[in-house]
């Protein structure tokens, strides 16, 4: 499996010089689209009602829950990332920690997994996960993730969205109540200008 896998990344990782283009596309989707994931839960919030907010609220508690799990993993089975072992070509920097499972992706495609369950939102969860694909690929190709990393990811993400699921009715009612205030003392002179939701 472990060579499998490292065949695979070393056929996806970038060459020791890429173009230019596919370089700074490669950056730019490894480092910065995993941005639209707090961008889409911030204006859900801000913008939504009460059954978005609510869904909003349990995209989060996923992807808390999903990357404590991933904590834990690294914890018990430490996976050294490709440029610890000199393999391939790495373009970012990155801490030498474990490599299994992707945080990248696993934030990306808990949230939107999440987001997919629920019928109001399951378009923005399914375009969220189809935006982690290219995340995925670009972070096999800058150097930092093998594939089996990419596929752990979803395993996480997929197995925390429904924990958190099944869970929500205990937890929601309270959490959502407390959120609800804080969100009233923090945006008080926004909603009463129109612009945040009350």
């Amino acid at each position: 499996m472990e060579e499998l896998n490292q065949s695979l990344f070393l056929l996806l990782n970038a060459p020791a010089h890429p173009s230019p283009f596919m370089l700074t596309l490669g950056i730019f989707c490894a480092e910065y689209l995993i941005w639209a994931v707090p961008a889409v839960v911030a204006i859900g919030w801000l913008r939504g009602g009460k059954a978005t907010r609510q869904m909003m609220l349990e995209a989060t508690a996923c992807a808390i829950v999903a990357l404590l799990v991933n904590q834990i993993i690294a914890l018990l089975w430490q996976h050294p990332r490709p440029f610890v072992i000199g393999l391939g070509h790495n373009f970012v920097e990155h801490a030498p920690d474990s490599s299994f499972p992707s945080d990248h992706l696993t934030l990306m495609w808990s949230v939107a997994f999440s987001l997919a369950m629920h019928g109001g939102r399951r378009a923005t969860g399914v375009a969220l996960a189809l935006l982690g694909l290219p995340v995925a690929w670009a972070r096999i190709y800058v150097g930092v993730h093998y594939p089996l990393d990419m596929a752990g990811a979803v395993c996480v993400s997929a197995a925390s969205a429904w924990l958190v699921s099944c869970a929500t009715r205990w937890w929601m009612p309270h959490t959502y109540g407390v959120a609800i205030r804080v969100h009233r003392m923090l945006f008080s002179k926004f909603i009463a200008l129109g612009w945040v939701r009350r």
